[in-house]
């Protein structure tokens, strides 16, 4: 069959006439070639690319049986597709300039297989090698922008957020300038996916959070980024941006819902966490987050720790690195090393006495506690109210009508 196709593009390309009447010819052989089936289609295939391609024939007719054949490679099977593309971009490489358009199109499609074969990195290079800046076609905001996400997307799922970082930030300095929402949601969700990746949590949660209250998001996708925000929160270091991403969380009412919320609300309410209740909320967390730090300890372990130590300074004046050791439940040295990480940060106030290994806490305003307190009470005192009126609503409304009549 290849033999047959070659000698009809040979007679073609020999014979004269407008480059009309020449491209019907070559779709007329193309559609003939795509009526074969396994070895002769890939085959025929080759070798009417390789002809079409070649500089004899004229670079108008080139591009727009070219354009063709790719719009036919999104109906072949995935294996011949595949094959058939690799080798288009191969004898297409050395004249890629006079086919950039093809070419790019034909990299979409190869990578779109790619990611249904789950093979995320073979995909994201393949999308590289589009040249959206260096190239002589000048492709719009919204195609670049969407391309550098993909690219940023596939890295992430390859689980290298470092390559991940660079095109989402290319990305960055497009998409102020598109007017696509949806491009623009996107961006913010590969943003914060990219941020999570690289264990900067804070920023990761700030991003979530303004996601879940995007309308255009529909509602069960607003929830999984409350819930993402929820988690980079917790796994977040210790300290006040941490305080106040806890506090806007906490005082948002749609966490009652998340199955981290217990967690939450202890950080929030600085009460000590043990290990035994960390079990459900280590089921929630993603590979990348369950990973080890220096120390040894997983990133949520560092988390509850640095928690933990906050919230005994809270309760103790002083407390002694055995004691501080056995309340974490960690060997003393590493509560001492943590502790004075911590102090030296400046993510908590206090000194270390190591000749008598005791850490000493810094004296906390009366005020500040005293407004925390209080603020415990009325929550408990909520809490107490909603599950009367959970019980007995009738009785509830009709009491507090009476208060408000007093």
């Amino acid at each position: 069959m290849s033999a047959s196709v070659r000698q009809q593009l040979l007679s073609l390309s020999n014979i004269g006439g407008s480059h009309k009447d020449q491209a019907d010819k070559y779709r007329g052989v193309l559609d003939a070639v795509l009526k074969t089936s396994g070895d002769e289609l890939i085959e025929g295939l080759k070798a009417f690319i390789e002809a079409i391609v070649n500089e004899n024939i004229s670079l108008v007719i080139s591009r727009q049986i070219l354009t063709d054949v790719g719009a036919h490679l999104t109906k072949l099977c995935d294996a011949v597709s595949k094959q058939v593309s690799h080798f288009t971009l191969e004898k297409v490489q050395p004249r890629v300039i006079s086919f950039e358009e093809q070419v790019a199109s034909i990299r979409q499609h190869l990578a779109d297989i790619y990611e249904r074969e789950q093979n995320w990195r073979d995909a994201a290079n393949v999308l590289v090698g589009i040249p959206l800046e260096t190239g002589q076609k000048q492709y719009t905001i919204d195609y670049k922008l969407d391309t550098y996400l993909k690219i940023a997307r596939l890295y992430l799922e390859d689980d290298d957020p470092v390559q991940a970082e660079a095109f989402i930030n290319r990305a960055s300095l497009l998409q102020a300038e598109t007017t696509n929402e949806e491009l623009q949601i996107h961006y913010k969700v590969c943003y914060a996916r990219v941020l999570d990746y690289r264990r900067k949590f804070i920023e990761a949660a700030q991003r979530y959070n303004e996601l879940s209250y995007r309308t255009i998001i529909h509602e069960g996708e607003r929830l999984t980024a409350l819930k993402n925000a929820l988690i980079c929160t917790i796994l977040a270091s210790a300290g006040q941006q941490r305080s106040r991403m806890l506090a806007t969380l906490f005082k948002d009412e749609r966490c009652q819902q998340l199955p981290a919320y217990n967690i939450l609300e202890k950080m929030y309410l600085d009460r000590i966490i043990r290990k035994s209740e960390l079990l459900e909320f280590a089921s929630l967390l993603q590979p990348h987050q369950k990973a080890e730090t220096t120390d040894g300890s997983t990133i949520l372990d560092r988390a509850v720790i640095e928690h933990n130590l906050l919230s005994a300074s809270k309760l103790y004046n002083n407390i002694t690195f055995d004691e501080l050791g056995a309340l974490l439940e960690i060997p003393p040295s590493k509560a001492e090393k943590i502790a004075s990480q911590m102090i030296t940060e400046g993510r908590m106030n206090g000194y270390i006495d190591q000749i008598d290994s005791i850490v000493h806490f810094e004296s906390r305003e009366v005020l500040p506690t005293w407004d925390k307190q209080i603020q415990s009470l009325c929550f408990q005192a909520n809490n107490i109210i909603e599950k009367i009126t959970q019980c007995s609503p009738d009785w509830t409304a009709k009491t507090m009508e009476e208060q408000m009549v007093q």
